[in-house]
Formats: C-alpha cells, structure tokens, sequence
C-alpha cells in the first residue's frame, strides 16, 4: 500500500530532476478489459527532504495522485529528464510535471496487438511480456523514444517538449514471417551531439511465459518459473528469436528523418546491449548456438559485424535470465549476472610485471578511470590533455626493483610527444621524473621520433619499488601505483 490506500502490484520509481519521487502502478499483461485502473504520482522532494532529516512531515499533504483509465497500468519502468517524468503504460506515452498536482503536459497515445505467444507448432514456446509497449521510454535531451506492440512493431520518437511525434519506423520487419517480434527490453539510445540519434532494438520473443496470458496469471509473483518460458530458461537461446538492429534518427531542421543503418538477424540476445563510445563497440552476452557456449560478445556499433568473442559457458545455468549486463561506472567492467545467481565478470587485464610474469596481479587490483580534459588540467596544473585513462595498481610483497607494465591504445602521436603523470596521494598529478617508455607489445622500446597508431597496443613501462617516490601505499612491501599519459 503507498498512502491515501493506492494499491500496488508492480511499482515503478523514478526521480525527477527537482527532487520529487514519481511512481506508477501496474504490472505485466495489462489486458484493458480486465484489470482495474492503475495510479500514477508523486511524493514531494519537501517531504523526502524532511524525512531525511528526521523532521515530521505528513504524507497526505505532499502525496499528489493522477488516476488512469480503466485497465491502464505500467508494464515497465518510467524516466525523466529536463522537461518532467516521462510514463509509458499499456495505451499512452504521458510527460508529467509536479505543480502540486499531478499535471499532463502532453500525451501521445500508441496502439498494440496485445500480448504476443508462440502459436501452436512453433518452434518458440514462450512469447513477449508486456501487453502495450515493452520499453521503458528512453530519453535524449529532445526525444522520448520507444516501441509499440503492433506487427510489425514501430520505433517512435517525440518531441520531448511538444509531444509531436517526430518520427515512426517498422523496425524488425525484415526478418520473415517465420519469426515472430516482441521488444522488452529497454532500447539502447545514444545521441552524438550532430543531430544524429542512434537506437538499437533487440528482439525478445520467446523468453516470456506464455501462461501469463491465461486469466488468473499472476504478474505480481516475481519468480523465473512465472514470469520466463522455461524452455528458455533451461535449454537455451534457440528458444529466443533473433534479430538486432540499428535505426538512426538523423535531424534536418525541425523535422527527423529514421534511417536503418544495419540488421543482425542470427543474433538472439536478452542481455540488454551496452555500448562504448571510448571503443565505438557494443557489449552483449548471448549463446552461440553452433557450440552451445554462452559468451561475451562484442559489435563494432557502425555495421554490426562481430569483433570479438568471449566464450563463458555451455552449461544451461550461464543463461543471463533477460537481466541487463551492468556496466562499472569507470568503464573498465562489465558484469552479467547469470541464472546460477552468480555474477559473471569481465574485465580488462591491463597491467602485469614482465620480468616477474609468475606474480601476478589481481583483476582487483587494478583500475582505470576515464578523466575529462578539464579534470586533469586542474589535477596536473597543465594545459596538456589525457591519451590514456587513469590507470592504477596495487602489489604485494615487493622485496626488490621490478619493472610494471601498463597496456594501453589509442594514441597517434609521436612518442615524443607524450607525458607521464602520476597521481600523489592527495590527488596531484605531477612529471613523472623517473625513466620510462613506451614500448611495442615485445618490450622494444619505440623510437622517440615514431609515430604511434591508434590501434596497435602499447606498453607503458617503468621500473619500480617500495620505496619510489610515486608508491602512494605507506605499508611496507606494498606499492600503489596511479599513472596516466597526457600529450
């Protein structure tokens, strides 16, 4: 129950850019005809605020509700930017503002087939999840972004400020009429800055449960076994349908024009794909059916085509279960968590001692942080720009010199050109004063006067001990090293 008796089954929360806590009831297969109107709301930052401070407050003065239709509910999660809360249910796309009411600045009604489930001598036994939308609207600092529920399914994007829709494509439509869609997972958006706004779209059909179409089903019970097929679940990813593909909306004025950029239609993820700016590649997990291995995949965002794989492995419980991959904050880690309820992790291994390569050095121990140009101006006092990240390590037992080695990439300049920096223990990034090098992935020390390429990895290397001034670790026989390489 959340004040003034608003009963809950599936809950979604979100705060809004001044602090107020928006929700909105509901739950999956919102079907309109038999299920009752759902809420939608929100609690005041006044009243968190004094919460938060241990003062008395009542929640019935700062509790602000805005009742739905008949049989209109959320099926996912809601977001917000600038402009207000944005809310997604099973029949409307609402743009909601906190002005001691719950007031609609616009709405954008979208339309959908219902729930979607394999038909009978399908090779899928599950099917889609939601009834309307199964997206949880995605925002640019102009667009809210998201799919309908119709066949084929359309990507819209609308005007964050007017509620126009701006622009509508079939996405997912080039397929075969042998392979059913349902989207349910958020869609990846990355807007660049030059009036192009990137979508990626996954399918999903196949991993829902298709007794959630069933009267009595319960949405509100949070297991696997109800709410994923579990055929899916127990034997695999040839039981989700494939299909990924990339949309671009390309502005021209004020109007937006959709643009399909590439299409993978062997790919059947549920992994929720992240992609990296820094590499210009995407990150999924999902199993390649010719070894039954569940890997770490990686795209190259411009066409799609695979780069890399990773495999984890072939046992059934390695399914990712539809949960997002988790990016770290620093963009060194990407973790997936896994129907054995384990966490699968992958990270770079970045650092090691070439001269000592039995010790090595623990994914724990080694970090990297992405620093902007301002941030290491005011930390090294420069007018010099970073090439790598912040890189850091920590080894044990130091009992004498030894040299480290630090993998990095991306630079094209003349070696000459580069500056080593390290990190003090109050944070100062000062002159490295002690030799080092850059080196080819053979330790071969590269001319000063080469030029470097961007895409052939690089070592860092210097010599080291417990006792070098750059050691920012007071124990003994350990050593904390924070380098990074600015041009």
């Amino acid at each position: 129950m959340l004040g003034n008796n608003i009963d809950t089954n599936l809950l979604s929360i979100v705060y809004d850019y001044c602090g107020n806590l928006w929700f909105v009831t509901g739950g999956f297969r919102i079907y309109p005809d038999r299920n009752p109107a759902g809420f939608m709301g929100y609690i005041s930052n006044e009243y968190i605020q004094k919460t938060m401070n241990g003062e008395k407050a009542s929640i019935d003065d700062n509790i602000f509700v805005h009742k739905l239709t008949d049989g209109e509910g959320a099926e996912n999660g809601i977001s917000s930017n600038e402009d207000g809360a944005v809310i997604l249910t099973n029949k409307s796309c609402y743009m909601l503002e906190a002005d001691n009411e719950v007031k609609v600045k616009w709405k954008v009604d979208y339309d959908s087939n219902g729930a979607n489930d394999a038909q009978e001598g399908s090779e899928y036994t599950g099917g889609g999840l939601a009834y309307g939308s199964g997206t949880t609207p995605t925002l640019t600092k102009d667009l809210v972004i998201f799919t309908d529920n119709l066949d084929p399914i359309n990507l819209i994007a609308i005007s964050s400020k007017t509620g126009e829709v701006v622009a509508k494509t079939p996405v997912l439509d080039t397929l075969g009429d042998d392979v059913p869609v349902a989207v349910e997972n958020s869609i990846l958006v990355y807007s660049s800055g030059d009036g192009r706004t990137s979508v990626l779209v996954c399918n999903w059909f196949g991993a829902g449960n298709a007794g959630l179409a069933e009267p009595d089903a319960d949405s509100s019970v949070q297991s696997y076994d109800n709410i994923y097929d579990s055929n899916w679940k127990n034997k695999g990813g040839k039981y989700i349908a494939p299909g990924v593909e990339r949309v671009d909306f390309v502005q021209d004025g004020d109007s937006y024009k959709a643009e399909k950029v590439w299409l993978r239609d062997d790919i059947r993820d549920t992994s929720m794909i992240k992609l990296s700016t820094a590499t210009g590649y995407l990150y999924g997990y999902w199993q390649n059916l010719d070894t039954d291995m569940w890997c770490y995949e990686v795209l190259d965002f411009s066409n799609g085509k695979t780069v890399y794989e990773l495999p984890v492995s072939s046992l059934p419980q390695y399914n990712n279960m539809a949960v997002g991959m988790i990016a770290d904050v620093r963009g060194n880690t990407l973790y997936c968590p896994t129907n054995d309820m384990e966490m699968v992790r992958w990270q770079d291994d970045f650092v090691y001692l070439p001269q000592s390569p039995a010790k090595k050095i623990s994914l724990n121990d080694m970090e990297r942080y992405n620093l902007s140009d301002s941030e290491f101006k005011e930390l090294s006092k420069t007018e010099l720009v970073p090439a790598t990240y912040l890189m850091k390590a920590n080894i044990y037992n130091v009992l004498q010199d030894n040299t480290i080695a630090f993998k990095v990439n991306g630079l094209n300049k003349r070696a000459s050109e580069y500056k080593l920096f390290y990190q003090d223990e109050k944070g100062k990034l000062t002159d490295f004063n002690t030799e080092w090098s850059i080196c080819d992935s053979q330790g071969n020390t590269v001319n000063c006067d080469t030029a470097l390429s961007e895409n052939q990895i690089y070592e860092i290397r210097f010599d080291f001990n417990d006792k070098s001034a750059i050691d920012i670790d007071s124990t003994e026989n350990n050593v904390r090293l924070s380098i990074i390489l600015a041009a």
